[in-house]
């Protein structure tokens, strides 16, 4: 056997040069793909974050608790806090008394105390506030959730259901 047999059984297809395994090469491109996928998300969602705007109260003057009705708006209310029933409190103001719900955030019923005097934002649907905001009487807010949204007024399964109720 010569030098050259050698040679040529170290390179099966000595026309294209050695021959590479194709699975390395998937596993490269997979791992950079993979990597340029991880940068783009990362900076996708740091841009979004300093772009987009902070939540803010909108400044709504308080209306009288009397006044309120089932509403696509966002109204405010203010009183006093009279009773609290876990995530839900009474507010009273000289007009009446309205129902508040504070959602899983108020749980534990330390959000408000008995006699507090407090602003709250919301929407009124259903009997109730569903808050968004409570402001307390030493200006700390307290940020629940946005407001469900509303929910449409007057169809036919609505008037239906209206009806079944006792």
């Amino acid at each position: 056997m010569s030098i050259e047999d050698n040679t040529q059984n170290a390179r099966p297809d000595h026309k294209h040069g050695p021959r590479r395994r194709p699975a390395m090469h998937f596993a490269a491109f997979a791992i950079s793909a993979f990597a340029v996928l991880a940068v783009g998300a990362a900076g996708g969602a740091t841009a979004m974050k300093l772009t987009r705007p902070s939540i803010e109260m909108a400044p709504l003057t308080p209306v009288v608790i009397t006044s309120l009705k089932d509403s696509r708006s966002v109204v405010t209310i203010k009183g006093n806090v009279a009773e609290i029933y876990g995530n839900k409190f009474i507010v009273q103001d000289d007009s009446g008394r309205a129902l508040i719900e504070t959602g899983p955030t108020g749980d534990d019923g330390k959000l408000v105390a008995v006699g507090e005097p407090v602003s709250v934002q919301g929407r009124f649907d259903d009997g109730f506030l569903h808050a968004s905001y409570i402001v307390h009487q030493d200006g700390k807010t307290d940020a629940l959730r946005p407001p469900p949204p509303p929910r449409p007024h007057g169809g036919p399964l609505e008037e239906a259901m209206r009806h079944m109720k006792p």
